[in-house]
């Protein structure tokens, strides 16, 4: 036991020895000694005879299971005799021409555990008569392996002074020759390096920058719906109170809100009820009129101070011609949603939708680039995390609340028309009251008590946007024959597109 150790310490203390010489021409003597920092030294002695010329292609990148490819590193090449020996990215090559040459070489990533992997000698050119080789270690190895192809080597053990001995004789041409030791545990580090294979599953496979990015990825959907989260517990339902008519009769609509606005602030939409809303508002100042039948009809042109969404309802509605409710019924006006929906959000009531927009583009950018880095360069699921960081930013937009704090605030404001104290306004006031208030109660779904309202009244408020002599209670029961006018068409439509399917 002694002498095995202090065996094994003189082959750590000493360098590669001088190879013995080849005894045969056209064959080789080989030299491994694994130091303690992992690294392979190694010496290849090989004879050539006159008038030939042996070459040696050894692939330092070479398969390993789970689709990736182990890579070795060979350094410090030295060269004793005639020939070249060069050293390119996935290739180690030895060119040698007549007489006995000596190669010196490193090999960094042969250590795999504690498994010492090298191919002593494959991949000449010509057959070798004789090859034989010698392992030295730091600690004696506890096993030894060796192949030729798919067959055992001619022969391969560790002999009674712990020296690990390979011997083979004719290895034919392109044949290889690996040997693996194993060593124990501890006995070097570690330096095997495996990278994803240049194959479409190797480029999906999971290395420490994917790894890190998908680290990143989970910190991303926590830190998202920690903001749902928020978003979602700070977003204030509309309560009752705080819309009011002022003393001076004076109607004014909390931020400009118009009476088409209240279906998408109170109740995340818009219907008939918001499109007969502003119908009846456009009659109230003065852009249409109502008269007897009933029927609509275009008073004044659209000017500047129509909305987008005003101006549209005002074209799709009444055409140049006159048109009564009983046509509008046979007709399907709807509302005008993109016109509608940029309007609440240039008022910064609700989001933009440029966060969906935005993970719709990264979700396609990051599918091109799975795509790319799958042909290409490998890190394939970095291409595949940007894709599902977009799904997620979609996700996000569509579950944070579409109103925004000042939406939630101006709905807030919306409730209680009714509230309004109508005996405290002068009899002036009250017509222009009635009137300007009468499409939001509408829209509120607080017609009947805004018109119970003034319609009590001793003097109840003219009407001046109809037709005849209109009290207050028949301007509300054309509000809601309006509404329900919408309403029915819009049934319609349903029908027919339901109807239209079956078919």
């Amino acid at each position: 036991m002694f002498a095995g150790a202090l065996l094994a310490l003189v082959l750590t203390a000493a360098p590669v020895d001088q190879p013995p010489l080849p005894a045969l021409p056209q064959s080789a003597e080989v030299q491994l000694k694994v130091q303690r920092d992992g690294s392979l030294s190694v010496a290849e002695a090989i004879s050539v005879p006159e008038g030939m010329t042996m070459d040696r292609r050894v692939p330092l990148r070479v398969p390993a299971p789970h689709h990736r490819d182990r890579v070795y590193g060979v350094r410090d090449v030295v060269l004793e005799g005639s020939g070249t020996a060069n050293v390119d990215e996935d290739t180690f090559t030895v060119h040698l021409t007549a007489g006995t040459s000596i190669v010196r070489y490193t090999v960094d990533g042969a250590v795999a555990g504690d498994r010492v992997t090298w191919e002593p000698a494959g991949g000449w050119s010509a057959e070798l008569k004789f090859l034989r080789a010698s392992f030295a270690a730091p600690k004696i190895p506890v096993a030894v392996d060796c192949v030729v192809g798919d067959l055992p080597c001619g022969a391969a053990q560790i002999d009674h002074a712990g020296l690990t001995r390979f011997s083979q004789q004719n290895l034919a041409a392109g044949a290889r020759m690996t040997a693996t030791v194993e060593l124990p545990a501890g006995t070097v580090p570690a330096n095997e390096v495996l990278v994803p294979a240049k194959t479409f599953a190797g480029a999906f496979v999971l290395t420490a920058p994917v790894a890190w990015a998908w680290a990143a990825f989970g910190v991303l959907l926590l830190a998202a719906a920690g903001w749902v989260l928020l978003a979602r517990r700070r977003h204030v339902k509309a309560p009752d109170g705080g819309f009011h008519g002022e003393a001076t009769g004076e109607f004014a609509s909390p931020a400009g809100v118009l009476p088409g606005h209240v279906g998408v602030l109170l109740r995340g939409r818009a219907g008939p009820l918001d499109l007969a809303a502003t119908v009846l508002d456009l009659a109230v100042r003065n852009y249409l009129w109502v008269s007897d039948g009933p029927a609509l009809a275009r008073r004044n042109p659209p000017d500047e101070h129509l909305t987008a969404f005003e101006r549209a309802v005002y074209e799709a509605v009444v055409p140049d011609e006159p048109v009564t409710l009983a046509e509008l019924r046979q007709r399907h006006v709807e509302v005008p949603r993109a016109e509608l929906a940029a309007e609440v959000v240039r008022r910064g009531w609700f989001a933009t939708g440029r966060l969906r927009r935005a993970g719709v583009r990264i979700g396609c950018y990051g599918v091109f680039l799975t795509v790319l880095l799958a042909l290409t360069a490998g890190y394939a699921q970095l291409g595949v995390i940007l894709a599902l960081a977009g799904v997620a930013a979609v996700a996000t937009s569509a579950a944070l609340p579409a109103r925004r704090r000042a939406g939630a605030e101006v709905a807030r404001r919306l409730r209680g028309v009714t509230e309004i104290r109508v005996k405290d306004l002068a009899k002036p006031q009250r017509e222009l009251a009635f009137s300007r208030g009468l499409p939001y109660a509408l829209a509120l779904g607080e017609l009947a008590p805004w018109v119970a309202a003034f319609d009590a009244l001793k003097t109840p408020p003219p009407v001046y946007w109809h037709a005849g002599d209109v009290t207050p209670d028949q301007a509300g029961s054309f509000a809601t024959t309006l509404a329900g006018t919408f309403a029915a068409a819009h049934r319609g439509h349903l029908k027919d597109v339901v109807s239209g399917k079956a078919r």
